[in-house]
């Protein structure tokens, strides 16, 4: 517990990150994707001579350049915000461990910004050649933004060879095998297919409102051309998908294959409700896309195209999702826990106490760790080991949990998660509950005077 602690209400921290992340991963792949899109586009329309084309792919690149640009770097800024207050420890771990791939990332953004006003800025202003070079350096700085990013995030799941040094101030020369890790190339490929049809995505949000009347024929073949840019991820994720499969530790896949073994009976774990969400979602977007978009162009309007960004959100939450509980109880497997604490210090905060390790608490200051009441020791516990996940009344609402259970039974579930031995049956989803036994009783006081009020008063 050495930070202080952010209470989100009903939502919980987790999806306080959740909801600014799903809308992240919408707008900052279209950057990826949507860069290609246009010069692409850009040079069909040279080669084929389709000037009509250019006055609709100008106004592209400006609502291009100010969703990615504003929005974009708007919900970045917000993940970093969210994290930061959420899982510092986590955070912690990344930034250090990262710190030269963060500043190049953070380069390869800051030219991407650049080059996509300057590729707006100067339509008709340059020959088309140099416009189109503008638009290719631009291409390639967005797909660098890309490369940095997969190689962090796929690293929380397979962080591979550097478990063996981590802790030990060596981790900088395990830069690139952390980086380089087991899911680093099938999840690139599969961003990548992402980052391409939400390109066709965006796009048919914008040429859904060309008036089919009027522009019909430049209408027609934008919007085909849009609805092109799904054939890449449907022929080619299953393949990257399963061998992206193939990476995920054993543990983890269990869950998975937990999931569809009882789907018969109903029992599907998360990771596979959201597996099967991706899936029809994705299935839905192809059916409406040809059915509408490619078979009939001309009508294909903004309830179509919402309809298909929709589908596509809930595809992307569902994968995230999915991405994020596979990891569970870990923020980074092996060494970090989902409440922040470190794999290495779990038997250290049983022996010395939990809340003993907190800045927060010192005299002089206020209490310390020792002078705290019961009650106010028991809330300290469940804010720093509880409340990562769990909410009073909202999601995975523990009232709810516990609903029914007496003093008995809140420390016999405590007892266990305590304890963490290879058959709980809480060890696949939650971190060990780490403390000396007083800190351990105090939480359970706590629980128990939250769930049974004032009957807890009276409990032996």
């Amino acid at each position: 517990m050495n930070y202080p602690f952010l209470d989100i209400p009903v939502i919980g921290s987790g999806w306080m990150i959740g909801i600014i992340a799903i809308i992240h991963v919408l707008i900052s792949h279209f950057a990826v994707g949507g860069g290609i899109f246009l010069v692409f586009a850009e040079h069909k329309a040279i080669q084929e001579d389709r000037r009509d084309w250019f006055p609709r792919l100008q106004a592209f690149s400006k609502f291009f350049m100010i969703l990615t640009g504003v929005y974009g770097a708007m919900t970045g800024v917000g993940i970093w915000f969210a994290i930061g207050l959420a899982n510092p420890e986590g955070t912690s771990a990344l930034i250090h461990n990262f710190v030269f791939g963060w500043a190049i990332e953070w380069v390869f953004f800051l030219v991407e910004l650049s080059l996509a006003s300057a590729y707006y800025y100067t339509w008709k202003r340059v020959s088309d050649k140099d416009h189109l070079r503008l638009g290719y350096a631009y291409a390639i700085a967005s797909l660098g933004t890309l490369v940095i990013i997969n190689g962090i995030l796929t690293f929380k799941l397979t962080p591979g060879a550097w478990l063996a040094i981590a802790g030990s101030g060596q981790e900088a020369h395990y830069f690139f095998s952390a980086f380089f890790n087991a899911g680093y190339f099938p999840a690139l490929g599969l961003r990548t297919l992402v980052c391409i049809s939400l390109a066709g995505v965006w796009s048919l949000i914008f040429f859904s409102r060309l008036d089919g009347e009027k522009d019909g024929v430049v209408k027609t073949s934008m919007v085909r051309w849009a609805a092109k840019w799904f054939l890449p991820a449907f022929f080619l994720m299953p393949v990257f998908g399963a061998w992206y499969y193939f990476t995920i530790p054993l543990d983890q896949r269990e869950l998975l294959l937990l999931g569809v073994g009882t789907a018969g009976q109903g029992l599907f774990t998360h990771v596979t409700r959201m597996a099967l969400i991706v899936t029809l979602a994705s299935a839905t977007i192809g059916v409406v896309v040809f059915l509408f978009a490619w078979m009939s162009p001309k009508n294909f309007g903004f309830g179509n195209a919402l309809l298909v960004l929709l589908l596509a959100a809930l595809a992307t939450a569902s994968g995230e999702s999915m991405r994020e509980y596979l990891r569970k109880p870990f923020i980074v497997k092996g060494y970090l826990y989902s409440n922040g604490t470190r794999v290495a210090d779990v038997a250290k905060r049983n022996q010395e106490g939990y809340l003993a390790h907190t800045p927060w608490l010192v005299k002089g200051f206020g209490q310390d760790s020792t002078t705290l009441s019961k009650f106010e020791a028991g809330k300290r516990m469940f804010q720093g080991q509880c409340m990562s996940c769990h909410t009073v009344d909202g999601y995975r609402s523990m009232r709810r949990l516990l609903k029914d259970r007496d003093n008995k039974g809140i420390a016999n579930i405590l007892g266990m998660l305590h304890d963490y031995k290879p058959d709980s049956p809480y060890r696949k989803f939650m971190p060990p509950l780490v403390g000396k036994p007083e800190e351990i009783d105090a939480l359970r006081f706590y629980l128990n005077h939250m769930i049974n009020g004032d009957k807890a008063a009276k409990v032996p």
